[in-house]
């Protein structure tokens, strides 16, 4: 089984962006509404935005932040999509935009090896659990893990995560 995603070209190279996460009781306003007051004035003063928001959220204040970045190896372009989320992590990695497998692994206090499984595609194909298990190791956090490369050979795979690790190192703030 395989879902295409809808956006037939490749993820872009190094783009990252905020998100915010929905609050409970956040209720939405009518344009030119809520800007009244100080708060507001002090919104509009600094050119602020037109929404609901009055700025960028705080770290750790259950943004879901998202990063993206590509890599060349073996005469094939791979990208990486990562989507942080409050207490999880979300990989994406392929050359073509589809989703053919999905894995998920935590650490738990009973034994030292996150717990995994497959929830997506071939039971068989062991890549995305393997991944999600030593990431998961890493950032003590769920994760998941969707690879969807054809090449599954060790060496390869060595270097996926190699890359990876890289990037965990120079922007800690996106995993």
């Amino acid at each position: 089984m395989s879902i295409v995603l809808s956006h037939p070209s490749p993820l872009p190279a190094e783009t990252e962006s905020e998100i915010p996460a929905p609050r409970l009781g956040h209720r939405l306003l009518r344009p030119g509404a809520g800007r009244g007051g100080p708060a507001g004035a002090r919104a509009r003063a600094a050119g602020g935005r037109r929404d609901s928001m009055e700025g960028p959220p705080a770290p750790g204040s259950g943004a879901i932040s998202l990063h993206n970045f590509s890599v060349r190896l073996w005469e094939q372009l791979i990208h990486f999509h990562v989507m942080r989320l409050t207490d999880s992590l979300f990989l994406w990695v392929g050359a073509t935009p589809n989703l053919r497998n999905l894995a998920v692994a935590m650490c738990n206090r009973y034994d030292s090896i996150p717990v995994s499984t497959s929830l997506l595609g071939d039971t068989s194909d062991t890549t995305s659990n393997c991944l999600a298990q030593r990431l998961a190791r890493k950032t003590k956090k769920q994760v998941f893990v969707s690879y969807n490369l054809q090449n599954t050979d060790s060496n390869f795979t060595l270097l996926i995560e190699n890359r990876i690790k890289e990037e965990m190192e120079a922007f800690p703030e996106k995993f």
